[in-house]
């Protein structure tokens, strides 16, 4: 097997961005729970945000959403994120919280709506130029709840022409990402349902428009390192959003409920060339903290990333491959186990002790004091939730 010292140049290359929303309050559809020391605004979600990177040197950018992160001075806001030691990074749209987007968005049979998304789109368009971010994030909630509801072809061809008048506004460095999820809110159809759906429109927009996977947004049993794979295979693989599920799109910490799923989907990344400074892809967390505090939970999730990450590298890709060339059905497929087996966390301790961090990130920052620090200072105002 790799030796952990032969990995040490790759883990260093590792980034996840966070998302800003996940310092915010958050909850289920039934209710929101309130912390103390919840972010008001989008600068004290970037100074938190700043702590996950200050202890675990994994998470040097924080992404947006707009609405949610409207300021009047973007360029004051990454100069606020960057005396802090981070930057801004991923702008994502919202077009799903509107009472004019009931019945859709980009796919909408009204045009006057349709090109309120499209308008909304063109803002996050200008944001991104004004801090210099590449990828603009596009998810959409648009859908249906019953059969006949809707002319589901005539939405596919609304949905590929609003994109390609938003693709069209891009510049020549930045990316358009389309997400995609199975169902939710709509449950009869989803206009963008699938990583095939999402490939392919962004194919048909232009090499500057990819796919973005989101790890829970997938039927139980779906197999996703092969749609890693795929899409990789495929050169559109433009983003991931990770979080974890247990029946459906639970946006829990990533790795919870099947961490060798992570594993991999991790090996799969590594070995399609996605991984790193040499690859394209776009690693983000996309979670939300119901009940645990909101930095440790986005510290833990990082964590777990790294430590699989740790494992996908320790494969020894030759012995695996001439495993698999010789039909080695069980040799193959210890060679995997192997890796995914060996406890990389007191390696990863002592290398991070190397680059000056504390061991264990999760007990460096509880006992920092911070928690106590912002909950005895954030007293007042509105807490940061779902739609502020």
């Amino acid at each position: 097997m790799t030796q952990f010292s032969d990995i040490e140049p790759l883990l260093a290359e590792q980034a996840i961005e966070l998302p800003s929303w996940a310092f915010g309050n958050s909850g289920t559809r039934f209710k929101v729970f309130g912390t103390p020391g919840t972010p008001r605004t989008p600068q004290e979600k970037i100074a938190d945000a700043a702590q996950v990177n200050k202890y675990t040197k994994l998470s040097p950018s924080v992404a947006l959403h707009i609405p949610w992160d409207k300021v009047d001075d973007y360029v004051a806001l990454g100069a606020f994120a960057e005396d802090h030691g981070v930057k801004l990074g991923t702008v994502n749209s919202n077009t799903f919280q509107d009472d004019d987007y009931k019945f859709g968005s980009l796919t909408h049979s009204d045009p006057v709506i349709r090109q309120k998304g499209i308008d909304h789109h063109f803002e996050c368009i200008d944001i991104m130029t004004e801090i210099g971010s590449r990828d603009l994030k596009i998810w959409l909630a648009d859908g249906s709840n019953y059969p006949g509801q809707q002319d589901l072809r005539r939405r596919q061809d609304l949905l590929a022409d609003s994109l390609q008048k938003i693709y069209a506004r891009i510049g020549s460095e930045q990316r358009l990402v389309l997400e995609y999820k199975f169902f939710e809110p709509a449950f009869y159809h989803t206009d963008v349902p699938d990583w095939g759906t999402s490939y392919a429109q962004v194919s048909a927009l232009g090499e500057r428009a990819m796919v973005c996977l989101d790890t829970g947004h997938h039927a139980p049993g779906t197999n996703i390192e092969f749609i890693v794979m795929q899409l990789l295979r495929l050169g559109k693989l433009g983003s991931f959003d990770f979080n974890s599920r247990f029946y459906a799109d639970d946006d829990l910490i990533v790795g919870a409920a099947d961490p060798f799923q992570l594993f991999r989907i991790l090996h799969e990344v590594i070995r399609g060339g996605g991984y790193g400074t040499a690859g394209d892809v776009a690693f983000m967390l996309d979670q939300c903290h119901n009940v645990e505090d909101k930095i440790p939970g986005q510290i833990r999730s990082v964590l777990n990333v790294q430590e699989m990450t740790a494992r996908a590298l320790l494969v020894d890709e030759v012995a695996l491959e001439a495993a698999q060339v010789a039909g080695d059905v069980l040799g193959a497929n210890g060679i995997l186990m192997d890796a995914f087996y060996t406890d990389v966390r007191p390696a990863l301790a002592a290398w991070r002790e190397t680059r000056g961090l504390d061991g264990d990130p999760m007990a460096a920052y509880a006992a920092s004091g911070y928690q106590a620090a912002i909950a005895a200072d954030r007293v007042g105002g509105q807490q940061s939730s779902w739609g502020a």
